[in-house]
Order: C-alpha cells, then structure tokens, then sequence
C-alpha cells in the first residue's frame, strides 16, 4: 500500500500555480477517497498529434501530470493518431485539416520523445 501525502498537502501541490480551480471539490473528495483507500488516483491526459512538435500550451497540463505521478498516483499519457487524422469533419477550422497516417505518426512519436522528458 503505498504511503501518501496528506490530503491537504497533495492538494497544496496541485494547485500550486493555479488561479482558478473549478473541480477544487471534486478533486479533494478524490484525493481523500485515495489517502483513506491507499489506492493512486489513475490521471490521463490525451493529445491530438496535429503538429510536429509540444508547444508551450501543451507544457501546463503536462506538468499537472507530473505533479500527480510525483505524488505517487498513476498517470497515463494518450497521444491519439486517429483523432488527428480526421481534423475537422466539418470543414469548417482550416487549422485542424485531415491528415495523412504517416505524418500523424511522425508527429505522435515527437509529442511521445518530448513529453516524456517532462
């Protein structure tokens, strides 16, 4: 069973840089749920390779994600090619356009190199 900071202290370290949490409820009775269980919360974070690269947008929600795995919790990171590939389906966003498997790929296997060194 792993051991835990408390819930307040994790909390302290969630929020740490946060100007509004709108789940600050919801979060604590998670991390409470978790502390009295000793079960890790499980966090997943997903993507949408449409570029070659992270850019700074990416690096908040990624370091959230780090706080939590530091905290001792298991987090699981989804880059999701097929979602990329379709875009927009409206065609309406000339900014999310279809693209081609093999460069969602190339861009998935970036956004996996860069992501992990976070």
């Amino acid at each position: 069973m792993p051991k835990f900071a408390s819930v307040q202290e994790q909390k302290e370290h969630l929020l740490r840089g946060v100007v509004d949490a709108h789940v600050e409820t919801e979060l604590e009775a998670r991390l409470t749920e978790s502390y009295e269980s000793g079960r890790p919360l499980r966090v997943k974070l997903g993507f949408d390779p449409t570029r070659p690269d992270l850019h700074l947008g990416h690096s908040v929600p990624l370091t959230k994600l780090r706080h939590f795995q530091d905290l001792g919790h298991h987090v699981v990171l989804l880059i999701g090619e097929f979602t990329a590939m379709v875009g927009d389906p409206t065609g309406q966003n000339e900014q999310r356009p279809r693209l081609a498997r093999e460069d969602v790929q190339a861009a998935a296997r970036t956004y996996a190199e860069q992501a992990f060194k976070i």
